[in-house]
């Protein structure tokens, strides 16, 4: 009888590699990545903090029901593109879907960006013919422009700030 490794591994990025010989029971980081949403976008939708959404990614062993509803409903996907056995990819329903969701972001973007009239209305006219393709994209919002995101070792302008003492002592004193 042999044994095989089935340790999963994570590159700096934070991406988890399962190895080829190991199944996996689940696919949520693949199918996160390929709907094209960031961890913390994830962990505000199911209000959970990101190093929790890391950890279910990270697990190769099976989780609760309970928790790949929550995937599904958050990722807006079939639970089945959540198990290991549906492949590499989206299914093709789910790929143009994403797509599309991304393309109505730059859409939004480039509207809320133009400057000058006939860009304005040319933007507007893509982001009406994509709720005309698909109406459940009325919903969605431009990419944000602003700022660049933080590392999780980096902290906030509010974190350097300094405060005088007498912020922190009671009323009355």
């Amino acid at each position: 009888m042999s044994f095989v490794d089935y340790t999963a591994t994570a590159d700096p990025a934070g991406d988890v590699t399962v190895p080829a010989n190991h199944g996996g029971y689940h696919r949520l980081a693949t199918v996160r990545r390929l709907q094209g949403i960031s961890r913390r976008t994830l962990a505000r939708r199911m209000n959970v903090e990101v190093t929790e959404i890391r950890r279910q990614e990270d697990e190769c062993n099976d989780l609760p029901l309970s928790v790949l509803y929550e995937w599904q409903k958050a990722l807006d996907v079939p639970v089945a593109e959540l198990l290991a056995e549906s492949g590499d990819t989206l299914s093709q329903p789910l790929m143009q879907r994403a797509q599309l969701v991304r393309l109505m972001k730059t859409a939004l973007a480039m509207l809320e960006q133009a400057d000058i009239e006939p860009t304005r209305l040319m933007a507007q006219t893509l982001v009406d013919q994509l709720i005309e393709v698909m109406p459940e994209l009325q919903g969605v919002s431009a990419w944000h422009a602003v700022g660049k995101r933080r590392r999780l070792d980096e902290v906030g302008i509010a974190a350097l700030r300094t405060l005088p003492e007498d912020v922190f002592t009671e009323f009355g004193d």
